[in-house]
């Protein structure tokens, strides 16, 4: 089983490596655009938030959006091109347990979602000097940011037809509830009703949790924002490993 595990997940990680002009650079592009245009030239206008800079306030935010979108899009994409040319059957039928295959393709985005989001970290920090308030707590939200949203992105896959419908929960789903979730401002300055509808968006307390490890400073308590992911993360797994055990559009 470790064997399988180890191949499943060299086989991810060499994937997106091989092609780092299209995975990796990009997010780092759009991060200092990001940076130069909120930060730089809006910053100064908008002044502090939750106590501090505006600039370092979107940093956490930034980082996690990056991580977020390339652990999605690489467990879909490449379960997604698995099936579309029917090397997941092969995978199948062998000896290897469904919770191993999963575990592998998860893997393989956590991956993705690390390397771009330490890259797009040292790029952040040439501009602007970054202290980390609690290695811990960025590492944990990491981590299991990673993680819920590689789930999310295995089951978009199981259920995606063609390569059209692989892109249809990112931009309709995904990026209206990163935008909505506090990544460029807090939800401090909403009316109560907007700041009630903005805690149903799990993003919000990822975004949280991860400015609170960078920045000492949070509008959640750190072990509610964790047992919500937590708790995201278990219902995701169980309805991935039930789709890929049945089969779901993938045995015929």
């Amino acid at each position: 089983m470790w064997i399988a595990y180890k191949t499943i997940v060299v086989k991810e990680i060499l994937r997106f490596s091989r092609i780092w002009v299209q995975t990796i650079f990009p997010p780092i592009i759009t991060t200092s655009l990001y940076l130069l245009i909120f930060g730089g030239l809006m910053g100064e206008r908008i002044g502090d938030m939750q106590g501090v800079d505006y600039l370092h306030f979107i940093i956490p935010g930034i980082i996690l959006m990056t991580v977020i979108q390339n652990a999605y899009a690489n467990t879909v994409s490449s379960f997604f091109l698995a099936k579309f040319n029917h090397s997941i059957e092969e995978l199948l039928i062998s000896p290897v347990s469904y919770w191993v295959i999963l575990l592998g393709y998860i893997s393989g985005g956590v991956a993705r979602g690390f390397t771009v989001g330490l890259g797009v970290f040292i790029a952040v920090s040439f501009f602007v000097d970054l202290k980390i308030y609690s290695i811990g707590i960025v590492l944990i939200t990491f981590l299991l940011t990673a993680i819920l949203f590689s789930l999310a992105g295995f089951i978009n896959a199981v259920f995606a037809q063609s390569f059209d419908d692989i892109s249809i929960v990112p931009t309709f789903i995904l990026m209206p509830m990163i935008y909505l979730g506090g990544m460029f401002y807090s939800i401090e300055i909403l009316p109560e009703f907007w700041q009630v509808l903005s805690k149903f968006n799990p993003i919000y307390y990822m975004v949280d949790s991860f400015r609170m490890g960078f920045l000492g400073s949070s509008t959640t308590d750190f072990f509610v924002s964790i047992t919500v992911l937590v708790v995201m993360i278990l219902v995701l797994a169980l309805v991935a490993f039930y789709l890929l055990k049945r089969g779901v559009n993938i045995k015929t």
